[in-house]
C-alpha cells in the first residue's frame, strides 16, 4: 500500500465508497461492501477488512464472528477515486452462506 492519504477517495452523500473485495491471489471477486472514513482507516490500520453495514448502521470486521478473517494485502482505488478493490488473503469463505464468493448465482448461464 503506497499511501494512506484518504483525499484521493470519494465518499459518496452518505459518507460511503464501494469496495469490492478481491482474492489477492486467484483475482477472484469475493464479496461487495460498503466502506466509510473510518472502517477504511482502520482497514489501512489493522491490515484486517472493516466495512460499515447499511442495515445495522455499525463497524464490521469481516470474519470477527465467524473466524473467516480476510487479511488485506492492497487497496486499489479507481481513476474517479470513487470505488475500491481490496485485495486479501481469506482465512475462509466470505459469504455468510458459506460460499467461498458472494458471487455464485449466475442470472443467464455461460456467455
Amino acid at each position: 500500500m503506497a499511501t494512506t492519504d484518504l483525499s484521493a477517495v470519494q465518499f459518496d452523500d452518505r459518507g460511503l465508497v464501494p469496495a469490492i473485495v478481491q482474492d489477492a491471489t486467484s483475482g477472484e471477486v469475493l464479496m461487495l461492501a460498503w466502506m466509510n472514513e473510518e472502517s477504511l482507516g482502520l482497514t489501512l490500520e489493522r491490515k484486517l477488512t472493516w466495512f460499515w453495514s447499511r442495515s445495522r448502521k455499525e463497524l464490521w470486521n469481516k470474519g470477527a464472528t465467524s473466524g473467516n478473517l480476510q487479511h488485506v494485502a492492497d487497496v486499489l482505488y479507481d481513476c474517479d477515486g470513487d470505488a475500491l478493490v481490496v485485495k486479501v488473503h481469506a482465512d475462509g469463505p466470505a459469504c455468510h452462506t458459506g460460499e467461498r464468493t458472494c458471487f455464485y448465482r449466475s442470472l443467464g448461464g455461460e456467455v
